[in-house]
């Protein structure tokens, strides 16, 4: 199994290691999902930073980081702050991906924003898949703010930056149909699931208002007013089983849109606003491996749900995000 935790907006050192310290399952990586600092309120970027990421350093475990809309309003450019952020203890996090080599953080392709990579995790250690990547992460800049047609709105996931997303999952399919077709290895990645996980919603997930939707929808969906056509790319992939956004802090529902859940973190720090009597949580992501006949082989069931900063640290709105037998 393969457990995610996500938080959004700065990290709470004794809510996250109450967290990881809880034995329901192993706590593999860390995703966070932007605002990391609050700009206004940060005279040092760079201390900001240390600070915020403190505890994910202390865990030792693998963390992942994205820029949300606030985060460059200080003394560090998005950039600086992605290439600074990459460099941290235990950070797994990239400033751009590159064309040629795929783990050099430090090489640029011709793409919008800064934060935009792919993490591949690989199959169980000692399995014949573990140099085979069973789980896509793929991580976005929504960007911050900007001006359309005079009005000022939200930042949003740019051509470049789907044309990327399109090339890397191409290079994936590539993977897949190079394999025998009668191993477990072809069956895995056959159906290797993906999740995203960028910071401002897209103006689709709007419309989950009237829909059935998994946890509390309590405030606006904050969007750009333009639709760049980024829920037509993720359906068009197939992998995309889930979608993980940050921004609107007391939101934290899961619903469903053309066949792909979009799950808001909820407001994990408290750092930033919130509602009084809603306490502070985190987003869990586990994903289960199937087992075959001699070993363990790709991914067969993505699950979620959030933990409470509480005295029980309660957990809720567990839900089932992909299910491989259901897709086959």
């Amino acid at each position: 199994m393969l457990g995610i935790l996500l938080v959004f907006f700065d990290l709470s050192f004794s809510f996250l290691l109450l967290i990881i310290e809880i034995k329901e399952i192993s706590k593999d990586y860390l995703c966070c999902l932007g605002d990391n600092i609050f700009g206004p309120s940060t005279a040092d970027a760079a201390e900001s930073l240390v600070r915020a990421f403190g505890p994910a350093m202390e865990s030792r475990l693998p963390w992942a980081a994205i820029l949300g809309n606030h985060d460059q309003e200080s003394t560090m450019t998005r950039e600086e702050l992605m290439s600074f952020i990459s460099l941290m203890d235990y950070s797994v996090s990239q400033i751009n991906p590159s064309a040629d080599h795929p783990d050099d953080r430090t090489a640029v392709v011709d793409i919008d924003g800064f934060g935009n990579y792919d993490l591949r995790v690989n199959g169980a250690f000692g399995s014949s898949l573990a140099n085979t990547s069973i789980l896509n992460l793929l991580f976005l800049d929504s960007g911050d703010r900007a001006t359309v047609e005079g009005i000022r709105t939200y930042g949003w996931i740019k051509e470049s930056q789907l044309r990327w997303l399109l090339g890397n999952y191409k290079g994936f399919q590539g993977q897949k149909q190079n394999q025998d077709p009668l191993t477990d290895i072809t069956l895995a990645l056959a159906t290797a699931p993906a999740l995203a996980f960028f910071h401002i919603p897209i103006p689709e997930v709007r419309q989950l208002w009237s829909k059935e939707i998994v946890g509390q929808f309590q405030e606006a969906v904050a969007c750009s007013s333009v639709n760049s056509g980024v829920l037509q790319t993720l359906v068009s992939m197939g992998d995309v089983k889930a979608v993980f956004i940050g921004h609107d802090h007391i939101n934290d529902f899961c619903g469903e849109i053309d066949g792909i859940w979009f799950c808001y973190g909820g407001g994990f720090g408290y750092h930033a606003y919130g509602r009084a009597g809603w306490p502070r949580r985190a987003r869990i992501i586990l994903a289960e491996l199937e087992k075959g006949e001699k070993e363990w082989i790709g991914v067969n069931m993505i699950k979620t749900w959030k933990r409470l900063d509480d005295e029980n640290l309660s957990k809720i709105d567990e839900q089932v995000l992909w299910d491989l037998s259901s897709s086959r």
